[in-house]
Formats: structure tokens, sequence, C-alpha cells
């Protein structure tokens, strides 16, 4: 059995469906819990059933972010230059860093199952404190390489 915590959300699986409706029951009993069912979307991630899999992919999410605002771009390649020199920039201030902020930490999950973005979320997620235009151009640029495709898809066989 295996069970996952994230703030105040369960997800609970296994093997033995015994063991899992008893373990319901004592968390039920300690604390109340509602049982929503088989799982379909967690922290940004479809879950789909095959008869011998489970298939987990963002498709959906990374489609929600790339509809704040760019859904007309043109994609490119990589998510970003190796040689961005980030920390040297002087360029101004964003006058709202709400939405750069709000940006970042929905990337921050897609790096779950996106490693090629670790990278580049990571750098991004250092400037929160203090957005300037730049950090807001490679951020764009991020999700211009998420609209390039949204082909990585985990497969687990049960």
């Amino acid at each position: 059995m295996a069970l996952l915590i994230y703030v105040d959300d369960l997800v609970l699986t296994g093997n033995n469906s015994k063991v899992r409706a008893k373990f319901k029951r004592y968390l039920n009993s300690c604390f109340q819990i509602k049982d929503l069912g088989p799982l379909k979307y967690f922290l940004g991630i479809e879950v789909a059933r095959g008869s011998q899999r489970l298939f987990l992919c963002q498709r959906k999410y990374v489609l929600e972010i790339i509809e704040c605002r760019l859904l007309g771009a043109k994609p490119v390649e990589f998510p970003m230059e190796t040689k961005h020199k980030l920390a040297l920039a002087t360029g101004p201030q964003l006058d709202d860093a709400t939405w750069y902020k709000r940006l970042v930490g929905r990337l921050i999950y897609l790096t779950i199952m996106r490693l090629e973005l670790c990278n580049a979320v990571h750098v991004l997620s250092q400037f929160m404190h203090d957005p300037k235009e730049e950090y807001m151009k490679i951020a764009r640029r991020v999700l211009k390489y998420l609209k390039g495709g949204t082909r990585i898809r985990f497969v687990i066989k049960k």
C-alpha cells in the first residue's frame, strides 16, 4: 500500500483492497475523510487506467497554463538558453509581479513529470522576490516551449 499526502489531499493505493478499506476506516475514525473514488486528476496530473497500466499525463494542465496568454505564440525547441546570465540582469522591474510568481508556481508542478524543465524553472524561481522584464521573457519562452508539444507521458505497469 502507498499513501501520498499533499496538504489536505490523500491518494491511497495498493494491491490489497481489504487492507485499503481497513485503512480508510481507520483514517475516517481519526479524521473526517471523504472517498472521491478512483483517481482521475491530482496536482495537475491526469490519470487514465488501462487493463494492465496506468497512464499519467499533464497535457490538460499545460494547456491551462498556455491558455493564460500565449495561445497564438510560435513554439520554440528548448525552454531556455544555457548561457542566460539572468543573475546580471539590470532591466526594469515588473510593474506587477503577481502573474510572474503565479506562473513560476504553476511551472513547478510540471517538473514532476517534465524533467527537461527543471533547470529553467529552478532559475526562474530564484528571482521570484524581485522579478524583472528579462525573467518574464524567459518565462514566456518556457510557455512557448510547452506549446511546442505536450508529448511526454508516463506509463506505469500494474
